[in-house]
């Protein structure tokens, strides 16, 4: 299969469309990462997902509609809290699961009774979205457990020969996957934490959980499970006081002929030799836009990445570490 690189369009959005209907998968931009996107209404392309992925078929899907859609045709919803939380961040990084009317395939949501639905902010989501006029389900745009895409060539990287079409939108400005907050119970409870933060969720609801899978139990979230987001280079993983530690393993797997770098935040990255370092940046924003794009960016160049936790906690940070920890935990030090 050939796959092509197209700027958004009208040819080209025709031509999305057309795939969609066919139950093929088309990739497209958001603000957070690109998505990988099929007919949310149709088993088959559900399944295609799954399949091109190589995305285990116990990992729910979110659907994706513009900001127009009518989303009573979708999902049940009767907590007045959910609509604030709407007003108050849609369209945006923010998706919210729901009671399910049934009307996609019960694959999306791995026959859970719920759905998570989000209204991307991107000009070029909504633009693809609105034209196609229908639920699109949809990923990250990436081999399962690979670092999720910011641009199409990220995309074109994993998937080329896979699918027929990516819509180029540039690189995506958000950089990690959007927070997931089931609005099912009497208050949010937050199951994926993003760039909508826990604590700007409790500011609009006044009470707002986060949930802490049990073992074996079914994940009701995408991100919840298995590891994801891991370059394709050995990885360690420090603590933000353990710059001493992480000197001594870069010296080591330097000195024993590895190609190694150390990512960390702004403040610490004078702690490192300069030609070695990739910045993570200031603040947890610009640590979130750019952590996908340097994990990206470290398993063409080392053999080895180092990654140092930032100091800081709480918001939007939450976020950045739960990303980074899964991307690069569990590797020997």
């Amino acid at each position: 299969m050939r796959t092509e690189i197209l700027p958004l369009g009208s040819d080209s959005l025709a031509r999305a469309k057309e795939l969609l209907l066919a139950g093929e998968l088309v990739a497209f931009p958001t603000e957070t990462v690109y998505g990988l996107g099929a007919d949310a209404r149709s088993d088959a392309a559900v399944e295609n997902i799954y399949r091109v992925k190589g995305r285990p078929s116990d990992n729910p899907l979110i659907v994706h509609v513009h900001k127009d859609y009518d989303l009573s045709l979708l999902v049940e919803d009767d907590r007045s809290y959910a609509a604030k939380l709407r007003e108050a961040f849609l369209p945006g990084p923010l998706t919210l699961v729901y009671k399910s009317r049934g009307r996609v395939s019960a694959k999306v949501s791995c026959g859970l009774d719920t759905l998570a639905v989000r209204v991307p902010s991107h000009p070029s989501a909504q633009e693809f979205l609105k034209y196609v006029g229908i639920p699109v389900a949809a990923p990250s745009a990436n081999i399962s457990k690979h670092v999720s895409p910011v641009s199409a060539q990220h995309v074109y990287d994993d998937l080329h020969g896979k699918i027929p079409l990516i819509l180029d939108g540039g690189a995506c400005s958000g950089g990690i996957e959007s927070t997931v907050c089931d609005v099912t119970g009497d208050y949010p409870v937050v199951l994926r934490q993003g760039l909508v933060s826990r604590e700007m969720i409790e500011s609009v609801t006044g009470k707002c959980g986060l949930y802490v899978p049990k073992a074996g139990e079914q994940v009701r979230s995408p991100g919840m499970k298995y590891k994801h987001y891991a370059p394709a280079c050995r990885t360690c993983l420090f603590e933000a006081d353990e710059i001493g530690k992480a000197l001594t393993c870069f010296y080591r797997n330097r000195d024993a002929g590895m190609r190694v770098l150390i990512l960390c935040e702004e403040a610490a990255a004078d702690n490192f030799p300069s030609d070695s370092v990739l910045r993570l940046g200031n603040t947890a924003e610009e640590m979130a836009a750019n952590l996908y794009a340097l994990l990206r960016d470290a398993e063409t160049k080392a053999d080895m990445l180092i990654a140092v936790k930032p100091h800081a906690r709480g918001g939007v940070m939450d976020g950045v570490l739960n990303r980074l920890c899964k991307a690069c935990a569990g590797e020997e030090k």
